[in-house]
């Protein structure tokens, strides 16, 4: 933060975590008056109490939320269960706890239909069958290990950091209401796939994290350097969403939500404010505001889109509107096509013929057909053989 140099006469006493005394060097002393004219008597003392360091809260909401994720994940892969439900499994020393094979799900997780059965975001069942709760189960699933470590990793960066400095109920709400925002413009854009991660609450902590910056822009020194950093953090991460099987508009809608709600959350007084606060009674002090007008202004707009934001998209999406009919170039947000790889996401559809202990799966997209030893093969082990076919 910004260092201010005490007006003359003053001396404040800061109190220090390390407990030391008057000789500790936590005391500034006031700062001498070279030009004052002769026969001028210089104005009465400002007598300030004891103005304490910023509050640092004590982190364990963020660590509760890994500990969360890492348990839905263990238990995702237990009702997984891969030997059982798949014909192939990878690292199968795990038992059921092993995971789909690379072909359909290269991340080390479970398959999905397990995911869908959890409560991954799958429009259709929030549409057709009013399962509204996917918009925010969805961001406590993870695809699979590589998944969720990159994700934990990230989230013990940037979380644990503001939820010092901001205490457990503002970033939690931060989190919450940013994921779900997330998942809603991921539901109005990509309809024909399930989406899962909290990828989405974490670019909406990313986003705060910008407009924590502007709107307390008046206390900070570095100030351009730390917005550049943050600017190309924020560009690099939104670049990678480009890329197929990357959810980039849950990314998009959780920076966007949680870009507003900081303004409303992460807005801090005044240092002027702060001061005239601990003033003693008897002083005389002319009167500081606690917010400047910009904090405010940005405070009220902010609220205002958030809310209407989030409200309308919640009843487009339960009246089943596809926003990619309103906007034609909005995919390339999410991925963007080169000879190297494809943006086709569409899910696997198969047909099946069953001969004695004979499985024929045929996948409908390429025409690609095999043939399997498997009798009564259940739905999961059919979807599974369809999904690898397919990839």
């Amino acid at each position: 933060m910004a260092a201010r140099e005490s007006p003359p006469g003053i001396q404040i006493k800061v109190n220090s975590k390390g407990g030391g005394g008057s000789g500790s060097g936590n005391t500034v002393h006031p700062v001498e008056e070279m030009d004052r004219p002769q026969g001028v008597s210089a104005p009465p003392p400002a007598v300030y109490g004891e103005i304490k360091h910023s509050k640092k809260w004590v982190t364990w909401l963020i660590p509760c939320f890994v500990v969360a994720n890492i348990a839905m994940f263990v238990i995702t892969m237990y009702v997984n269960n891969c030997p059982k439900n798949s014909v192939s499994c990878v690292a199968r020393f795990l038992g059921r706890f092993s995971f789909q094979p690379f072909k359909e799900n290269p991340l080390l997780g479970p398959s999905s239909v397990t995911l869908q059965k959890m409560g991954a975001l799958d429009v259709s069942k929030v549409v057709d069958k009013h399962q509204g709760w996917r918009l925010i189960t969805c961001n406590w699933l993870h695809g699979g290990v590589f998944h969720i470590l990159a994700n934990m990793l990230s989230l013990l960066v940037i979380g644990i950091r503001l939820e010092q400095e901001f205490g457990f109920i503002r970033v939690g709400l931060l989190y919450i209401i940013s994921g779900f925002g997330g998942s809603l413009l991921s539901a109005l854009f990509i309809q024909s796939n399930i989406s899962v991660g909290a990828s989405g609450a974490l670019f909406g902590l990313l986003g705060s994290m910008l407009s924590e910056l502007i709107t307390n822009w008046t206390i900070y020194t570095n100030k351009i350097a730390a917005f550049f950093t943050l600017v190309v953090i924020i560009a690099i991460n939104l670049a990678v969403g480009i890329l197929p099987h990357v959810d980039n508009f849950a990314h998009i809608g959780g920076f966007i939500s949680g870009f507003l709600l900081g303004f409303v959350f992460l807005i801090r007084p005044q240092f002027g404010w702060v001061e005239q606060r601990y003033a003693l009674s008897g002083y005389s002090a002319l009167s500081r505001r606690k917010f400047m007008t910009y904090q405010c202004i940005l405070w009220i707009v902010s609220l205002v889109l958030v809310i209407v934001g989030l409200t309308l998209g919640l009843v487009m999406l339960l009246r089943g509107v596809d926003a990619n009919d309103h906007c034609s170039w909005c995919h390339y947000l999410s991925c963007v096509p080169t000879s190297r790889w494809s943006c086709r996401t569409e899910p696997a559809f198969c047909s099946t013929t069953q001969d004695g202990n004979q499985l024929n799966v045929t996948c409908s997209s390429n025409g690609k057909s095999n043939l399997y030893i498997l009798s009564n093969p259940s739905s999961s082990q059919i979807q599974s053989l369809c999904t690898e076919l397919c990839s």
